[in-house]
C-alpha cells in the first residue's frame, strides 16, 4: 500500500540497458517490465526501474517518494527549502516532480493522479 511521503520507488541509471537487465536476471533472477527501449521496471522487494535514456537519466540512484496530492507535496517541499529541479510532468503511470534537498540530493515525488 502506498503511503504519502514515504519511499516508494528507486530509479537507477543504466547506460547499457540490455546488459544491465541480463546481469540482474542472471545474478539474482530478476524479471522486468519494459516501458519502451530505454526503461525497464522491476519489483524485487522495492519497486524500481533502470533508466537508459541519456537525456533523462541521472548518474546516481534516484529515490522516489509517493504523494496522494502532488501539487500539495510540491508546495511542502518548496516551503521546507527544497529546490524544484523538474516541475510536475506526466509519465507512463502517473505524474512526478524532481527536487534537490538542502544537501543537494536529487529526489523525486510521484502520484498516480
Amino acid at each position: 500500500m502506498r503511503e504519502d511521503g514515504k519511499l516508494d520507488y528507486l530509479e537507477l541509471p543504466a547506460a547499457d540497458l540490455p546488459r544491465t537487465k541480463e546481469f540482474y536476471s542472471q545474478a539474482f533472477g530478476w524479471t522486468f517490465v519494459d516501458y519502451g527501449p530505454t526503461y525497464a521496471a522491476f519489483d524485487q522487494g522495492l519497486d524500481g526501474g533502470f533508466d537508459a535514456d541519456e537525456a533523462e537519466r541521472t548518474r546516481t540512484p534516484l529515490p522516489v517518494l509517493y504523494a496522494d496530492d502532488l501539487e500539495a507535496m510540491q508546495a511542502k517541499v518548496e516551503t521546507a527549502g527544497g529546490v524544484i529541479l523538474k516541475p510536475i510532468y506526466a509519465f507512463p503511470g502517473g505524474r512526478r516532480f524532481h527536487f534537490a534537498d538542502p544537501a543537494g540530493t536529487e529526489m523525486a515525488v510521484w502520484s498516480e493522479n
